[in-house]
């Protein structure tokens, strides 16, 4: 064969031996295991997004209420070590792996060797581990190398943790990303979520068996950066006294479900608000976010809006007379308005309509004066701002409805029928802002949830201060009166707030019973409370709302939701003597006509706080020694026994 010819076939022989090299190359890189790849370099080596970590939510006194922590994925690329490497160290490694994994030494061994025989690049190693776990794993035998020559995998997530439990959980809420890109948010996580999500991060990544994708490196090409922190008006320990006061009375009427929300009077921080709802099995947790997003009729609590218009009109004034007979009037021959009382109150006064709770007293009130001009009325509840949202930021707030003269559906009954609280829907929320305007001198503050936005302990990004929706809801002559009503409530006999009066504590309230589902034959109630303490100096203000109670067991707001109103109130007032101040004047007066404090026999005293402990006593006769600051937790002499003038009494105090 001439050498021109030889010398052609060895080119075409090595071109063809070229692309039969490349061919199988391809095949191998990109149809492994039957599964077609893309030649494209992005389906090859991609950046994957590294979600970051979402910046902390804390409670007022610092505890943390929601962080982020990583939790890590790990793999191994059987393929790295040498076979030098794996053959020295697979039985440590082993013996080492069989510990954390629940195996023999023998199986974790034969896992190990079938991974590399197999060429498997993505073994699975752990999954979901803690931080110290992946570095229990990273000090095994060949995991203790470098990603390149151990093989070792290290991939990390961040998952959101509640550090104090189901505390507070609805109104801390979470923020979800559905497949097609959109995002679910609840509560502060997520009406401040951009302020918390961070920056993401990018890490490279290549595709190798089984559709998986292993990162190239163990450093990322952009590191994520942490979102900034949250600090809110949630009191842990007011929290803690809510839920807990709240979830005794749903075990025990067996409600449906309940909310409780405590805010200050003077800046509208909320410093407590439980959720509890019921589940078929009848726990209790926190399902919604009932106190701003649930709007339903409110019953006997929005007689105080309907008695504010009607003192401002100067239609009544207090003393007024209002003739409510015998506790019933119809009205288009079929529609009955019915007192509690059976045989009703007879004439009493205005203030009393309202301290009874009298149904058909408000409804004589309000309608005998505005039936003419119903437009006079509500424009007068507008006017004070019950008819807007409260434009809160966490989303889902219930829209309130107060019927307007105009709207089509306007008829006879809706004036009758808003004077004691049907026909007209409020949250719980809006509902405690209002009274909440009541005590604060009628300045009308928004719900606020944060005190401040910052990231890294640097100066805060964002301050949040109280937000006046309404400089003043009502003159200060109404004001005077409606607050005088309210403390008749809970202070008088004949108050429907009476059973929960205390001798060291003055509170100040309206109870409500609602009938909900009273278009059936089986009625259920909502059961409330909401006012404030103390009565002559408030402090906080609080709402009570129960759903649904048992009926067999009980369901006027007196019996269920005020005893939980109660209970929250006297435990912070317990635990905040330096905030409360008590008149000498008045806590004799309470003392005078209290069951509790026998002149001749020691009270006991424990639980209360120092100055009332102390002023107690020495009206007493008692001559106090305090050790200590705080509440008192024991006295040298026993609740019971007989004492004499100038007896030292020793008060141990936390």
């Amino acid at each position: 064969m001439p050498i021109m010819s030889r010398f052609y076939l060895l080119v075409i022989s090595l071109s063809l031996f070229a692309f039969v090299l490349i061919g199988k190359l391809v095949y191998i890189q990109f149809y492994q295991n039957n599964e077609k790849v893309s030649l494209s370099p992005d389906a090859i080596i991609k950046n994957v997004v590294l979600e970051p970590s979402r910046g902390n939510i804390y409670a007022s006194d610092g505890n943390i209420l929601a962080t982020s922590i990583s939790r890590y994925e790990l793999h191994w690329d059987a393929l790295v070590p040498s076979q030098t490497s794996f053959d020295i160290n697979k039985n440590a490694l082993a013996d080492s792996l069989a510990l954390v994994m629940g195996l023999s030494s023998s199986e974790a061994l034969s896992r190990l060797t079938n991974a590399r025989k197999q060429k498997n690049r993505y073994w699975s190693v752990a999954n979901n581990i803690s931080y110290s776990e992946y570095m229990r794993y990273k000090s095994f035998p060949i995991f203790n190398k470098s990603a390149y020559r151990g093989g070792l995998i290290v991939e990390q997530q961040i998952v959101r943790e509640h550090p104090l439990g189901k505390i507070a959980e609805r109104t801390i809420g979470y923020e979800l990303k559905d497949k097609d890109g959109t995002f679910f948010r609840v509560g502060l996580e997520g009406a401040f979520s951009q302020y918390l999500r961070g920056n993401s991060g990018l890490r490279l990544k290549q595709k190798i068996a089984n559709g998986q994708w292993k990162p190239i490196s163990d450093s990322n090409e952009k590191e994520p950066t942490e979102g900034y922190d949250l600090h809110t008006t949630i009191d842990v320990n007011i929290q803690d006294i809510a839920h807990n006061a709240l979830l005794t009375q749903l075990e025990k009427y067996e409600a449906e479900y309940g909310t409780v929300v405590v805010m200050d009077v003077k800046t509208g921080a909320v410093k407590a608000i439980a959720n509890l709802g019921r589940t078929k099995e009848g726990k209790y947790f926190e399902k919604l976010n009932y106190a701003v997003g649930d709007a339903h009729e409110p019953g006997s609590t929005f007689k105080l809006m309907g008695m504010i218009a009607a003192l401002e009109d100067k239609v009544v004034d207090v003393d007024t007379e209002i003739k409510t007979g015998n506790g019933e009037m119809m009205f288009f021959g079929k529609y009955k308005v019915k007192d509690s009382k059976r045989g009703g109150y007879g004439t009493i006064t205005a203030a009393k309509a309202f301290e009874v709770s009298s149904n058909v007293g408000l409804v004589k009130i309000i309608n005998d004066n505005y039936k003419n001009n119903p437009k006079q009325f509500v424009d007068r509840l507008y006017n004070m701002g019950i008819n807007k949202p409260l434009g809160l930021p966490i989303r889902g707030e219930g829209v309130p409805k107060i019927p307007y003269p105009t709207d089509p559906d306007w008829d006879g009954l809706d004036l009758p029928w808003m004077a004691y609280g049907y026909g007209v829907s409020l949250t719980p929320m809006q509902t405690l802002t209002f009274y909440n305007a009541i005590a604060n001198g009628g300045e009308m503050v928004k719900p606020m949830f944060l005190n401040e936005i910052s990231n890294f302990g640097n100066t805060p990004t964002k301050v949040f201060s109280k937000q006046i929706l309404n400089p003043s809801i009502c003159s200060e002559e109404t004001l005077n009166k409606v607050q005088g009503m309210m403390f008749n409530v809970v202070d008088k006999k004949w108050g429907t707030g009476y059973s929960i009066k205390d001798p060291l504590l003055s509170m100040a309230g309206k109870t409500g019973t609602c009938q909900v589902d009273y278009t059936t034959e089986s009625v259920q109630y909502i059961a409330s409370f909401v006012g404030y303490f103390p009565a002559e100096e408030p402090k906080y203000s609080c709402i009570v709302v129960i759903h649904r109670p048992n009926k067999s067991k009980g369901y006027y707001g007196a019996t269920v939701a005020a005893p939980v109103f109660k209970e929250v109130a006297k435990k912070i007032y317990n635990d905040i003597p330096h905030q409360v101040k008590i008149k000498l004047t008045d806590l004799n007066s309470l003392i005078e006509t209290s069951n509790k404090f026998n002149s001749k026999t020691v009270p006991d005293v424990a639980g209360m706080s120092k100055n009332v402990a102390r002023i107690t006593l020495e009206k007493m006769g008692f001559t106090v020694v305090l050790r200590g600051e705080g509440v008192v937790k024991s006295q040298s002499i026993p609740p019971g026994e007989k004492f004499k003038k100038r007896q030292k009494i020793i008060l141990d105090l936390i």
